[in-house]
């Protein structure tokens, strides 16, 4: 055994000899590289020497053997680089997940945090079905609500063939001298004193000043009530310029004759009977159009030429 541990060290030391001495002539080199100024100036001239006392360059292959060399080293970069880009790229997504799974847990102990919501009440599949038009709908048209009308940001509204009524959220204990509310026959402008008014603009169809009212409800809310001047035509919106009603869609409610106003209660008594008037074309229009919005009223003995 130590005839054979004597031949390894006889063997070590020519090795260590020589990693000693690449390690040294490598740290000459480097010495010179920094001494020439740089990489290409040191290769210049350390080919020229070689040309010129070791005539590398009789040797007709001598260029491709250089050139391999250089390709050689340009591939180990090629190698280090993507390695490197690879190192960067998995610190960067262990970061990111990192970050996530610390904004995760914060959410969570946010949450935890936080008092209980109030139970939501399962949606319906109607009020699904119903989000589901919305989504359709294009431009300005929009879904009536159960009353025929609209459930906007600052009012909602309902309607009924002979009026408009309007309901505007208010502070909880508004006294009715703290409003303002203004109804002409093409205009209504209502809001709270001394404050920008929540609706001011042009009404969609004339309305009956004199039969037209607003009130206080609870303290909470101004509900106003627009007669409409013609009560044969459903309303898109209360004021030009708002979203729009689809009125291909709105489910009028069985309508009597008591609800009409006198001059248009005697018309359409007349018609349903089959009785002439002196404005029997006219007249007709009419039916045709009061027809059309009342299908479950009964028109058996009506005239239409």
């Amino acid at each position: 055994m130590a005839i054979i541990s004597d031949f390894q060290d006889d063997e070590a030391t020519p090795r260590q000899q020589a990693a000693a001495g690449g390690a040294e002539v490598e740290e000459a080199l480097a010495a010179l590289l920094e001494r020439c100024g740089g990489a290409l100036p040191f290769l210049q001239a350390a080919i020229g020497v070689a040309h010129r006392r070791a005539g590398l360059f009789r040797d007709p292959s001598a260029v491709s053997k250089v050139t391999a060399m250089a390709s050689a080293a340009r591939a180990q970069v090629e190698v280090e680089e993507r390695a490197a880009r690879e190192a960067k790229r998995k610190a960067e997504e262990a970061e990111r997940k990192k970050a996530a799974e610390a904004e995760k847990a914060a959410k969570a102990a946010a949450a935890a945090a936080a008092p209980p919501a109030a139970e939501q009440k399962p949606e319906s599949s109607s009020g699904k079905d119903s989000m589901e038009v919305d989504k359709k709908e294009e431009g300005n048209v929009r879904q009536p609500n159960a009353g025929n009308g609209l459930d906007l940001e600052k009012y909602s509204w309902t309607q009924q063939l002979p009026e408009v009524n309007i309901s505007v959220p208010l502070p909880e204990g508004t006294k009715s001298r703290f409003v303002v509310c203004d109804i002409k026959k093409n205009h209504l402008k209502a809001g709270l004193k001394g404050q920008p008014p929540i609706i001011d603009g042009e009404l969609y169809k004339p309305v009956k000043v004199d039969d037209s009212f607003w009130s206080i409800e609870d303290g909470k809310s101004l509900n106003i009530l627009l007669t409409k001047h013609n009560q044969m035509e459903w309303w898109k919106s209360v004021i030009k310029g708002d979203p729009e009603v689809d009125t291909q869609k709105v489910e009028p409610e069985n309508s009597k004759l008591s609800d009409l106003d006198p001059e248009t209660r005697q018309t359409v008594e007349k018609m349903m009977m089959g009785l002439p008037t002196s404005d029997e074309i006219q007249k007709q229009e009419i039916l045709k159009k009061f027809m059309a919005e009342h299908p479950e009223m009964d028109f058996s003995g009506a005239k239409i030429a």
